[in-house]
């Protein structure tokens, strides 16, 4: 059991390590995407002090708040990517799926290890943004450590709620020849409707209901919500297990459609 154990600690460490050295050799994405990200950044920083001109308050959120919430958002917007469908779409199109299958690891768990370095690894980039926010945009960041412990588990769960969602969806692509128009659609209901570019607070009730029935908010519309103080910190328990019980539910449901969908595949290429 112990060998077993280590056996596997040392396997999944080993594709979590290769995630960082991948970021890497590809340096000039990482200033490219800062000068991208800050232009986004200043975008709306302007946009919700023109928002606030004649108000003081909107939903109950004032300015600050509210653009504490927006820059947060821009900081931990890694929590967000959705990359399985281009994964499985390019090894479906080049032939490497029939490698990832022949692999003697779980595929669903290899690859949310992966996922998991993809994101603390995404978060790490962006700390040159952070400090950008908290020095010429106003960024501030709470000093409760409490508050910390309850984003970080509350983003922890919403990550791993997305990455079985996104599990789920492409397993879709073995039914197709092309993900791209998949891949887009998933990225554009993804930015909106997981409460990054709007605090959920300000949406009408109608569509807060809409994007609540969905998994996108739990990955970072929740968690920002307890980091910027939009959320008291007595909401966390409850809104830990209902991120709980989105993971259970679409771990089984993405693990049973992957096994089924797995029958379809046709290898174009490799």
């Amino acid at each position: 059991m112990i060998a077993l154990l280590r056996r596997n600690v040392s396997v999944y460490g080993a594709l979590a390590a290769a995630v960082p050295k991948n970021f890497l050799a590809y340096s000039l994405w990482f200033w490219v995407g800062l000068i991208l990200n800050t232009i986004q950044m200043m975008v709306f920083v302007f946009f919700w002090r023109g928002v606030y001109a004649t108000t003081t308050t909107i939903s109950g959120l004032d300015l600050q708040t509210t653009l504490n919430y927006i820059l947060l958002a821009q900081v931990f917007n890694a929590l967000t990517d959705t990359n399985m469908i281009w994964e499985f779409g390019t090894s479906i199109r080049e032939g490497n799926i029939a490698h990832v299958l022949l692999r003697p690891l779980d595929v669903q768990g290899s690859y949310y290890v992966i996922s998991l370095a993809n994101a603390a690894t995404g978060i790490v980039w962006q700390i040159p943004m952070a400090v950008i926010a908290t020095a010429f945009f106003g960024l501030r960041w709470s000093l409760d450590p409490a508050v910390w412990v309850a984003f970080l588990i509350s983003a922890l769960l919403g990550r791993t709620v997305l990455y079985f969602f996104d599990y789920l969806l492409s397993s879709l692509t073995f039914y197709t020849t092309e993900v791209w128009g998949l891949g887009v659609l998933i990225f554009g209901m993804g930015l909106f409707l997981s409460g990054a570019m709007v605090p959920l607070e300000m949406m009408p009730d109608w569509l807060r209901t809409v994007v609540l029935a969905l998994p996108f908010a739990q990955t970072l519309a929740v968690p920002i919500s307890l980091l910027s103080g939009i959320q008291p910190l007595s909401e966390a328990p409850r809104l830990w297990l209902i991120q709980l019980a989105w993971i259970g539910g679409l771990m089984v449901a993405s693990r049973v459609f992957f096994n089924f969908a797995v029958r379809k595949v046709t290898v174009q290429g490799g």
